[in-house]
């Protein structure tokens, strides 16, 4: 479907920008849309920056991160869900990585179980990149 935004929304930066000076994972709230100029103005930490509406793939919703969105960033305050249903999700690094990024609370809703298991779980998910090949080809 369509997004939708409104004045107020929360966004992320999705890409880099290096005209506009705003980054991957650069969130920001909507100070004005305009329909008819067919332009919007997004202030991040009170910096205003105007996207032209073709240029809105560049920014999206913000109002929940995935933990790898949130690398690198702080917020008052986390949520992270912590269930045996999301089984792949339950690693070490990850529960590390969400409990780092509150400065205030951090909030685990989920069972004692699901937390056990990824305290316990140090592997990582293995990535196949084949960048070693790709070196070689080069």
């Amino acid at each position: 479907g369509e997004k939708k935004y409104k004045t107020g929304d929360k966004v992320m930066q999705v890409k880099n920008n290096y005209e506009k000076d705003v980054f991957n994972g650069d969130i920001g709230r909507i100070k004005s849309i305009d329909s008819g100029d067919q332009k919007m103005v997004v202030s991040f930490e009170g910096r205003h920056v105007e996207y032209d509406f073709h240029e809105l793939d560049d920014i999206v919703l913000s109002y929940a991160v995935s933990v790898h969105k949130s690398q690198g960033s702080e917020y008052p305050a986390i949520v992270m869900p912590v269930h045996t249903q999301h089984y792949v999700l339950l690693q070490r690094n990850l529960i590390y990585t969400a409990l780092t990024r509150g400065r205030r609370l951090a909030v685990m809703v989920g069972t004692k179980k699901a937390l056990a298991i990824g305290i316990n779980n140090n592997r990582t998910q293995k990535r196949y990149t084949y960048l070693k090949e790709r070196l070689k080809k080069g």
